[in-house]
């Protein structure tokens, strides 16, 4: 396997980023506080950025249409990030 690495200062590569943007996290900050990258030197997060590209965000459409944010989602479910953006694509469909 040929890893590329994203995060020098933390070994995060872009498998890792492109599963916890997978997991539901939409921005540079919540890859960073998912795994930390891009909370040392900084030189990164451009990189995540591009990873991220312009696509949807599961947690933005759900806000945008007045239903509840993922972190409510888990709460309130007691699941996991992916389990929680399942829940939003059924709820937006539903709607």
């Amino acid at each position: 396997m040929n890893r590329v690495y994203v995060c020098s200062c933390f070994g995060i590569t872009e498998q890792q980023v492109k599963k916890h943007a997978a997991d539901g996290a939409c921005t540079p900050r919540q890859i960073a506080s998912a795994s930390k990258a891009g909370t040392d030197c900084g030189s990164c997060v451009r990189r995540i950025q591009a990873l991220l590209g312009r696509g949807s965000c599961p947690r933005r459409e759900l806000a945008d249409q007045g239903m509840p944010v993922l972190s409510e989602v888990l709460a309130e479910a007691g699941t996991g990030r992916r389990e929680a953006v399942e829940y939003g694509t059924a709820a937006r469909e539903a709607a």
